[in-house]
């Protein structure tokens, strides 16, 4: 069994998708859209075949983004090895994104950084173990 996907939505769906196209490397399907309810969306695939859909709607309710909350808390890509996890978090800061946390081995033996997307998500930088 494997996770076909997961969905997240956001206010602003081209910058998001730019976002993961641009430091990712994800490949966009057609955007689908529906005229009636307003909904939009894509499917990212990463390289590993992995699958993300963003999604977009004309009415969104905001909840507080802090890091103690019940359901998501944050999306990991591997980036390669620990040089890799250092220059895009490097290249990210650069481009005005928020790095939350700086490179650094955790507790669990993962090397990582973490930064904040356009919309305040957490994503996690990490090196392949």
């Amino acid at each position: 069994m494997k996770i076909e996907h997961v969905a997240m939505y956001f206010h602003d769906l081209e910058r998001a998708k730019n976002f993961f196209v641009k430091y990712f490397g994800a490949k966009a399907n057609a955007k689908y859209h529906n005229a009636k309810t307003g909904f939009s969306s894509y499917f990212l695939t990463f390289d590993d075949g992995a699958r993300l859909e963003i999604m977009q709607r004309p009415t969104l309710e905001d909840f507080p983004k802090n890091t103690w909350h019940a359901g998501l808390h944050h999306i990991s890509f591997e980036v390669g090895d620990k040089n890799d996890v250092d220059a895009l978090t490097e290249k990210l800061r650069a481009d005005g994104y928020t790095v939350t946390s700086n490179p650094r081995t955790t507790g669990d033996g993962y090397y990582e950084s973490v930064i904040l997307d356009d919309e305040g998500n957490l994503i996690e930088l990490a090196a392949k173990r």
